[in-house]
């Protein structure tokens, strides 16, 4: 199975021959190569389809990480753990999880649109080269990282014949219609060169041949060029033709599209239609011009359309982007301030709405739709640091993505600047102080954690004061202090009764004393305590913390003997986790499941579920949080699978476990079919062999594996080896009698 999340090509990718040819020869040399040249020339496009090429080369995947709407050096991490869905929620430096988790691995990174971070990608990369000797690194950038082993390629413009065959592409498309004749051959050819055979200037002039014939098009740009003031070639030459062709798309708008352009600079990694027409309106743009203006754009190829998952997202350009923005300076420093304060406010506003809706039927369209704005998040984020109680009102309000989404790292980030940045015992510094309380006790820093809850007990609201003992409830039973956890459950129970508040934290509150009293053998008492939460959940359709009182349940049911309502439990815990991405969730299901598998006599499979939660542990904290409670399940499945398989065959199991990845293990665990057994070769061994019996040469293979001749060749005597086989013939004859 292919790993990886290289974006598709939404156009055909036109050209490029010899540069594709050149990226994977220096892929096949070198561990850093970066593709550096002017916005629009299409550095992205070229990785992406040389890291498509590539991707038999590398057993873990190929990731593309886009940076270019990032706008805090210290995300990368982050943002490179998102692309690679690596969600870890210990204590570790986000440095050291990457190493960890790359230290083994065969793996190509494309990171994109770098120019702006690019110091600390260069610190950042040098390390995990350094960490990590099966990594590659790919970047895309409009200048070099300047380390050393960086290979630097230098992208040029399209060759005239692909610079023709581009437009003829995207005209036809644009228009239906179009094509390179001989009457226009020689005006489609000048217009190419007038443009400097730069893609992105040859696809927003490809989008005028709807209205105007392609002699109107030079003329048009020919004019562009003489308003603009190029002797002085102000960054070089090909930029200014780019700055030409966006200048003369913009000049096509209409005042009211040109304002919206400008407007529409503000957002970070794409939008919706709503929040357009919320930050956007005003002045000249009413709401109901938004939807219709919106179109204009798309159609003159300005802003990019895409249907998602959580709906249609429109997205700009970087270069298109940073046109408009300069557009937004030249309104005035009022209108952009205030476009930027509209921008930060509706982005609180459904940070608000999301946790308040959190509590009912729309958990998964909230989870969705909080992805998918999180890099307008981080930019309305970062505008509000100097206003303290934005900032905190922000970081906490998101306490349902950080901890109920497996992101509770970034949430760890986030609150540690806010509380920094204002150290004031206010109201909203309280609330933070409770959700940076409870991420922490989460991620394994217990001390930090208890610090910041104590505070918040201290000197916080009711409110406050009710989440902070809950959270101290928290902490004591993952430590194992159930005396201590009981009564400060209760204490928070009765505090949050008293104030009249339901919501997810007060139900957890009830399912984390169910499981003090699992724990203890309570069962009778856990049970009543479920139907209650149960009940309250179902009634306005929660789905977060039911499946915790799901596997409360299921824990339960193992306890009393009840093995089939015990792992039907356990796996409807497990779907709905992993639907959230909630990593404590899906191990705790995992663990439990591989007890209930090996009790049902399979214990080859209950080990191949311990090794993959052991991989999942790596990136919640402590194993079983270090609780001998919550190492009970994981420790009678150890013992029993070791009895009945033997420490060879149990270790075995274990080892193919831990190399699967999330999903897979997900699947392993519902009872999907374990990926395919290993084959008597190496992966690498497996794919050349793959590719001799498709009829591919030595020379051919190395090319397309990314490696040399002599090692190809090598890998084929070792197959021949292996299998007892004296020529290729046989090779491709056994390949081809396997099952799919």
């Amino acid at each position: 199975m292919e790993r990886g999340n290289l974006p598709a090509d939404v156009t055909g990718f036109v050209g490029r021959r010899a540069e594709l040819k050149e990226v994977r020869r220096l892929l096949g040399r070198a561990r850093l190569v970066t593709l550096t040249g002017v916005a629009g020339v299409g550095k992205t496009r070229l990785a992406v389809r040389a890291a498509h090429s590539a991707r038999r080369a590398f057993d873990d995947g190929v990731f593309f990480v886009d940076l270019s709407t990032l706008h805090d050096p210290g995300l990368i991490e982050t943002a490179i753990a998102d692309a690679m869905r690596l969600t870890d929620q210990t204590a570790r430096t986000d440095e050291e999880v990457l190493t960890a988790h790359l230290a083994d691995k065969r793996l190509l990174l494309v990171l994109d649109g770098t120019e702006h971070l690019v110091g600390r990608c260069a610190q950042l990369v040098q390390l995990l080269l350094r960490r990590s000797p099966g990594l590659k690194i790919l970047v895309a950038g409009r200048q070099a990282l300047e380390i050393e082993g960086e290979h630097l390629l230098p992208v040029p413009s399209l060759t005239l014949s692909d610079a023709v065959a581009l437009l003829a592409d995207r005209a036809q498309a644009a228009t239906g219609a179009f094509a390179v004749t001989a009457e226009n051959e020689a005006l489609v050819r000048k217009l190419c060169l007038r443009l400097d055979r730069i893609p992105l200037a040859i696809e927003l002039a490809a989008v005028r041949l709807r209205a105007l014939s392609v002699e109107e098009v030079v003329e048009g740009l020919d004019h562009r060029f003489k308003l603009l003031d190029l002797g002085s070639r102000a960054g070089g030459p090909r930029h200014q033709t780019l700055r030409a062709a966006i200048g003369w798309s913009h000049e096509l708008c209409t005042p009211d599209e040109r304002l919206l352009w400008a407007r529409l600079s503000v957002f970070s990694g794409g939008f919706g239609l709503v929040a357009a027409e919320s930050v956007c309106s005003g002045g000249r743009l009413p709401r109901a011009a938004i939807v219709d203006l919106v179109g204009a754009l798309v159609d003159k190829s300005i802003l990019i359309r895409e249907e998602r998952e959580e709906g249609v997202r429109y997205s700009l350009i970087d270069s298109v982007r940073e046109y408009g923005a300069e557009w937004l300076g030249r309104l005035g420093a009022a209108e952009a301030d205030a476009l930027r304060a509209r921008h930060t406010d509706f982005y609180l506003r459904l940070a608000r709405a999301n946790e308040a809706d959190w509590f009912g039927p729309r958990q998964q369209a909230i989870f969705s739709s909080t992805r998918a704005e999180l890099g307008n998040l981080r930019a309305a984020f970062e505008r509000c640091l100097d206003a303290h109680e934005q900032a905190l009102d922000m970081a906490a309000t998101l306490w349902f993505y950080w901890v109920g989404c497996g992101q509770l790292r970034e949430g760890r980030h986030w609150l540690g600047r806010a509380l920094s940045a204002a150290p004031e015992p206010t109201s909203a510094r309280m609330r933070a102080l409770w959700v940076a309380g409870y991420v922490c006790v989460l991620i394994g820093e217990s001390d930090s954690g208890t610090r910041f809850l104590e505070e918040c007990r201290d000197h916080g609201d009711q409110r406050a004061v009710a989440y902070a003992v809950h959270r101290l409830g928290c902490a004591a039973l993952i430590a194992d202090e159930h005396d201590r956890a009981v009564p400060l459950f209760t204490e928070a129970v009765e505090r949050y009764a008293k104030l009249g508040v339901l919501e997810c934290n007060v139900l957890m509150a009830c399912v984390e004393l169910a499981i003090v009293l699992a724990f203890r053998g309570e069962l009778d008492s856990c049970a009543e305590l479920c139907d209650q939460v149960r009940d309250r959940c179902e009634r306005v359709g929660e789905q977060w913390v039911l499946s915790y009182v799901d596997y409360v349940e299921a824990y339960a049911a193992w306890a009393k003997g009840a093995r089939g309502r015990a792992l039907s439990l356990a796996l409807r815990s497990l779907r709905v986790s992993h639907r959230f991405h909630d990593l404590v969730g899906i191990v705790l299901s995992v663990e439990l499941v591989a007890l209930l598998r090996a009790e049902a006599g399979e214990p080859e499979v209950a080990a191949v579920l311990q090794g993959a939660a052991g991989t999942i542990w790596r990136s919640v904290g402590p194993l079983l949080f270090d609780s001998r409670h919550f190492n009970r399940p994981h420790l009678i499945c150890a013992e029993q699978a070791e009895r009945e398989l033997g420490g060879r065959v149990y270790a075995a199991a274990y080892a193919r476990g831990r190399r699967l990845g999330l999903d897979e293990a997900v699947s392993a665990a519902a009872g999907g079919r374990e990926p395919r057994a290993e084959l008597p070769l190496t992966r690498r061994e497996w794919e050349v062999a793959r590719l001799v019996a498709e009829g591919l040469s030595n020379r051919e293979m190395a090319d397309q594996l990314v490696l040399s001749k002599r090692t190809v060749d090598a890998h084929v005597e070792h197959i021949l080896d292996k299998l007892g086989f004296s020529s290729r013939a046989q090779i491709a004859a056994w390949v081809t009698s396997l099952p799919s």
